[in-house]
């Protein structure tokens, strides 16, 4: 019988969301420089509601840029948009959506879930074929749980599951908590948009906290 240790884990990934995109022309301007700055896994697109067409259109002209950089591009919701607009996957907001988009967006594009507030609705999106599920996201009052709340959920399901886990960091300090808890990434997004020295500082400083948050738990288990 083999006593061939797991595999190490790698270390976690920025995943970055952006501001809600009516014309894309600004976010076309930054992203291939912050892409270029940092190793982000994936861009999360959220389009501002109006006509198919236009949607579209705006995935379109972002998709190439964020693939070429190495990352992928996911829409938020709007499945139905993902294969027309060349995109490599959608961000859903549950388990009722994820069931709904599946058959679309399987095999061949990426289907990630939000919206899970049970440890049962966690586990489900898991079954059904979720490429990854995310802990920590706002509901749609605003409310979301306590960060501890968060890093605890991330830590149960890195040591029990398979599929990545995702947590959804508003601050630098959450970022490396999330990151420390076992998240294979890390999702940051207005804060990032927001901050006053620029999106690219924060960006980096995101991604130094994750690193030396790996790092940090690494040595811890050594």
């Amino acid at each position: 019988m083999s006593n061939k240790s797991p595999p190490p884990r790698p270390a976690p990934r920025l995943y970055l969301a952006t501001l809600e995109v009516d014309d894309p022309a600004a976010l076309l301007g930054e992203l291939p420089d912050l892409l270029a700055t940092v190793d982000v896994a994936a861009v999360l697109v959220r389009l501002k509601e109006t006509d198919q067409r236009t949607m579209i259109s705006r995935i379109k002209a972002l998709a190439p840029v964020v693939q070429k950089a190495g990352a992928a591009l996911l829409v938020d919701g709007h499945a139905e948009l993902v294969a027309r607009g060349g995109a490599d996957g959608a961000h859903l907001p549950g388990i009722a959506a994820l069931k709904e988009a599946l058959p679309s967006l399987k095999p061949d594009r990426i289907a990630g879930v939000a919206g899970l507030t049970t440890r049962h609705h966690s586990m489900e999106a898991g079954e059904m074929g979720a490429d990854y599920v995310l802990f920590g996201e706002p509901d749609a009052k605003g409310q979301r749980p306590s960060a501890e709340a968060i890093a605890e959920r991330l830590d149960w399901w890195a040591e029990l599951f398979e599929p990545p886990c995702v947590g959804f960091a508003t601050s630098i300090e959450e970022a490396y908590d999330f990151a420390a808890s076992g998240a294979d990434f890390v999702l940051v997004g207005d804060f990032i948009w927001a901050d006053p020295r620029g999106p690219k500082a924060a960006l980096v400083e995101a991604d130094a906290a994750i690193k030396k948050a790996f790092t940090a738990a690494t040595v811890g288990q050594g």
